[in-house]
């Protein structure tokens, strides 16, 4: 490809952005923002996403044949999964105007997803126990309605993702496929150049099962994720899954001061709560006020600087649904305003469940269950009874411990570039998808979904792989091999620059020439180091007979003859 011819161009007064992709993908002319959230790729930008995909294509093809399915869909279609009013990234499509109105006021979706839109094709066609198990999958558009899309390609309201889906004729069956896709999906990050930075982290399973899911999770400063690793285990938890023992709060060895009761009117936070009474942020408490599906309200108390984890809340309490009580609710139990709550006094009718990160402190605060009151002095034994389990239902933070092992977790950030979800039969009962068994008798199809955000990964292998230059990308994704530069006008520099251009490409080289005339060679330099190729060749008068070389990863330069040169790259 000329580099004079190209479409879209380098611009090096383009604005920083809130990540290094968002800067160096605008200002290298890979991609161009259209509005919050949604890029246009250019010719370079489309090329790395196009060799993304080939790689996770060829993994894929393995697996199962590929599809395309619609980006827009009836809504009743996730109407029968009870999904459409319960997803909350879901756009709905509907005529623009009036006139379009007039002709068609029907709503669609526009997919963020694709449970919705296999399941009943499946059914179409596979419907005995002979057709079980098999899988297909697509690399398409989606669209999610984030409320901040931020971080360039990391967070995208439309975006690229290859999406898997598989089918079975038990759990069994699909635990056993789901492995091979595991595997598969090392393979796909390991050719992607992000295999010793990635991770695969245990996550929640959300509504499709009680056990995890699985998400392949590269360690990057920008990420969005937190991530805790035992390193014993050799497990890696989502902080929301992560089973974690607070650092204890050591001041067991001081003398028990008396109960008070303080008043602190307006006081939000723990960090003020603790500046005005004075104490550290670790003797204050967080007491929260539940009702559960079955009518209860309970009380779930964590240490200052925590907060709490509801969905490993739900599963200690026993309950499917758990919401915040109302202010009604509050007021009745405990006599005070949201706020104020605490863990002592409570009628015997409110369950108490308190993390372990409440437990060993000494003249701790706790809500007095008094309108802007607060308990301080608090102590185990004298003012309230110390539970015989202590639970741990916080979210994790950094210097925490995992239980199992009494390390302390290895935690860092990072940002998910795949998925794996075993959904069962979530979406297979929705659509009354069985199988007819050998017997003849029906039984229920049990499903995977697997996912790889392929427009994300791209921004992730720019926030992996810059400098302070610009991009450095791995060569299995870069835009073309080479970048080959004429540095100067003279006729026999052209004719040469010409000549090994066609060379490389004869050769099956992907080369992208600058062939521009009147911009200097320090110019031509910057623009090749921010874009980021793997390989610069560069013909210019002081060469002569030879071609310099030199690779992005490196600063030596070496000049060789155009059979070395082919040898070298090749």
């Amino acid at each position: 490809m000329l580099q004079s011819k190209i479409f879209g161009k380098t611009n090096k007064d383009s604005k920083q952005y809130d990540s290094v992709n968002a800067t160096l993908l605008q200002k290298a002319g890979f991609i161009d923002k259209t509005m919050a959230g949604v890029y246009t790729f250019l010719p370079l930008g489309a090329r790395v996403l196009q060799k993304i995909e080939d790689i996770i294509r060829e993994e894929m093809d393995k697996l199962g044949p590929e599809v395309l399915m619609p980006a827009i869909v009836p809504k009743e279609l996730w109407e029968k999964t009870d999904r459409f009013d319960n997803v909350n990234i879901l756009f709905k499509a509907v005529g623009a105007n009036k006139a379009s109105l007039e002709s068609n006021d029907a709503e669609y979706v526009l997919n963020s997803t694709h449970e919705e839109v296999i399941t009943p094709i499946a059914k179409k066609f596979n419907f005995s126990y002979k057709d079980l198990p098999f899988a297909v999958y697509q690399i398409q558009t989606k669209f999610r309605n984030e409320t901040r899309p931020k971080s360039g390609l990391l967070r995208c309201r439309e975006f690229r993702m290859k999406d898997l889906y598989s089918f079975h004729k038990d759990e069994k069956d699909l635990l056993g496929f789901y492995d091979e896709v595991k595997k598969s999906y090392t393979t796909i990050f390991d050719r992607l150049g992000l295999g010793q930075d990635t991770v695969v982290a245990l996550a929640s399973g959300g509504d499709f099962t009680d056990g995890f899911s699985h998400e392949f999770q590269t360690k990057c400063e920008t990420g969005e994720d937190l991530i805790f690793h035992s390193k014993k285990l050799n497990i890696a938890y989502n902080k929301e899954v992560a089973p974690a023992t607070a650092a204890p709060f050591e001041n067991i060895k001081e003398k028990e001061l008396p109960l008070e009761e303080v008043e602190g009117k307006g006081i939000i936070g723990v960090e003020e709560l603790s500046k005005y009474l004075k104490i550290p942020v670790e003797k204050t408490t967080k007491t929260i006020l539940f009702e559960t599906d079955k009518g209860k309200v309970i009380a779930a108390a964590v240490r200052g600087g925590y907060d709490i984890n509801e969905a490993k809340l739900k599963k200690i309490v026993g309950c499917k649904i758990l919401a915040l009580a109302s202010e009604q609710v509050v007021k009745k139990v405990t006599g005070a305003q949201i706020g104020y709550a605490g863990f002592i006094n409570l009628p015997k009718s409110v369950d108490i469940y308190l993390d372990d990160s409440v437990a060993g402190r000494k003249n701790f605060e706790c809500g007095a269950n008094r309108t802007d009151y607060h308990s301080i002095n608090v102590n185990f034994g004298r003012d309230v009874k110390e539970p015989k389990k202590f639970y741990d239902f916080k979210i994790p933070k950094a210097g925490d411990f995992n239980p199992e092992t009494g390390e302390k977790y290895e935690v860092f950030q990072a940002c998910e570039v795949g998925n794996i979800f075993p959904l069962n039969t979530k979406f297979t009962k929705a659509f009354d998808y069985y199988y007819s068994d050998k017997n003849g008798k029906k039984q229920i199809v049990y499903m995977g979904s697997y996912g790889i955000g392929s427009s994300r990964v791209m921004g992730v292998l720019v926030e992996k792989f810059h400098d302070e230059k610009g991009m450095n990308w791995p060569e299995n994704v870069a835009p073309f091999k080479v970048h080959l530069l004429q540095i100067g006008k003279d006729d026999e520099v052209a004719k040469k620059a010409k000549m090994v251009y066609d060379k490389l490409l004869s050769q099956n080289i992907e080369v992208l020439f600058d062939d521009r005339i009147g911009i200097n060679a320090g110019e031509k330099f910057a623009e090749a180091d921010l874009i980021g190729i793997p390989y610069r060749f560069v013909v210019s008068a002081k060469t002569k007979d030879k071609i310099e070389i030199k690779k992005r990863t490196e600063d030596k330069v070496e000049l060789l003859d155009l059979k070395e040169l082919l040898v070298r790259v090749k």
